[in-house]
């Protein structure tokens, strides 16, 4: 018996490396879900493709720019957030392609905008984050959904905000402080 070697080969790659990706009208139904319902309509979405490259699924008509959950990833997350805060999102997905993390991604993303490299709006910009551990797309639900909320105010501390900087469940606190990157975290008690 002779056995199609190139023929295995594909067929083991194609099973065991690729993620499936949802189809667009799905990702976009999901990303959304992330964002206050009146703003959802006319929210941008950024998805993949078959190929799992990041695309524009949906160009947006309001502030808001959905991002698709990664189909790479086992667990359920996508995120908005307001359209000026896309050239800081945009380097940390590429910062993070090349595989910078942790401090190390945002140490650089602050030089560069301290630098004048990396646009950061002054006043505040809201990022919503919707976790689960699944998503029905026949129904449209998220298994286990935890919605939380950032609220990005570069160079803010606690002096300017009045905030804490002791992470809380049961009120906001300032994260990053001083930085380019500080923000308000908003992370309500989980069921």
């Amino acid at each position: 018996m002779k056995i199609n070697i190139l023929y295995c080969t594909v067929l083991l790659a194609s099973t065991l490396g690729a993620a499936e990706v949802a189809p667009r009208e799905t990702q976009i139904a999901a990303a959304v879900l992330a964002a206050p319902v009146e703003l959802r309509e006319g929210a941008a979405v950024l998805g993949y493709n078959p190929k799992g490259d990041l695309v524009t699924l949906r160009a947006g008509k309001n502030e808001l720019i959905c991002l698709a959950s990664d189909p790479s990833r086992s667990s359920f997350s996508v995120a908005c957030y307001h359209r000026e805060l896309e050239p800081y999102m945009a380097r940390g997905r590429e910062l993070l392609a090349q595989k910078v993390t942790g401090q190390q991604r945002n140490d650089i993303r602050w030089k560069e905008v301290a630098e004048g490299k990396l646009s950061l709006p002054r006043e505040p910009r809201t990022l919503y984050v919707l976790t689960g551990t699944g998503f029905d797309a026949a129904t449209g639900k998220v298994t286990d959904s935890y919605l939380r909320w950032v609220i990005y105010v570069p160079f803010a501390t606690p002096q300017s905000t009045g905030l804490s900087t002791k992470p809380s469940d049961s009120a906001p606190w300032l994260m990053s402080p001083g930085t380019a990157g500080a923000h308000i975290m908003i992370n309500p008690p989980k069921k």
